[in-house]
């Protein structure tokens, strides 16, 4: 049986990041639809469904569902200005007990990249999860030549970890990531590696 309901809300200078919901359906359908040649290249390749109603539907239903069972922490990037959608962070892979860790994946919008918003959802994400949710590691991973990923991540505190050898099968191929976490007391320098 699931608890109560969980309402979850975070916000930035100018996001506000929240779980999807059944009327975001046209927006987000339209905006995977358009920024598809830009994303595909990053993600696991899309089922024929895709973009479909029934898919999102299962997309809104699986959100709630995890974030009542505390297991992962979806939710989408709303411009306040306008209420544009603009793409999507999941914290997901929730682990309690010893770990208290989770796993950061996101994605945005072509027409939205690079001007700043998904470095202020993960930051805000971060500082959930760290004093909220009281997670002592969140992980994050990302193909190794995706340099603009790599680069946010470290500039939101993510310090690089490794390489996973065929970690995700991304746009059909199993890829190797290069590793990141970010600690919630890191006293770690800056690392060159990787």
């Amino acid at each position: 049986m699931l608890g109560p309901r969980r309402r979850v809300r975070l916000e930035t200078e100018r996001l506000t990041l929240r779980p999807p919901a059944h009327a975001d359906f046209r927006a987000w359908t339209s905006l995977r639809a358009e920024s598809a040649a830009f994303l595909k290249p990053w993600e696991p390749t899309w089922a024929a469904d895709h973009l479909t109603r029934k898919s999102f539907t299962n997309r809104v239903y699986w959100a709630q569902r995890s974030i009542n069972q505390g297991s992962a922490l979806p939710l989408f990037l709303i411009r306040r200005e306008d209420d544009a959608l603009l793409g999507a962070i999941t914290l997901d892979n929730i682990r309690r007990g010893p770990a208290q860790a989770g796993t950061t994946g996101y994605w945005i919008g072509e027409p939205y990249q690079r001007q700043g918003y998904m470095r202020e959802a993960i930051r805000a994400l971060v500082h959930h999860a760290f004093s909220v949710l009281d997670l002592s590691r969140i992980e994050a991973g990302c193909l190794p030549e995706n340099a603009p990923s790599r680069g946010l991540l470290e500039s939101c505190g993510y310090k690089y970890e490794g390489v996973a050898q065929s970690y995700l099968q991304i746009n059909g191929r199993w890829r190797n990531h290069v590793l990141y976490a970010n600690l919630r007391s890191d006293r770690r320098g800056k690392t060159g590696a990787g």
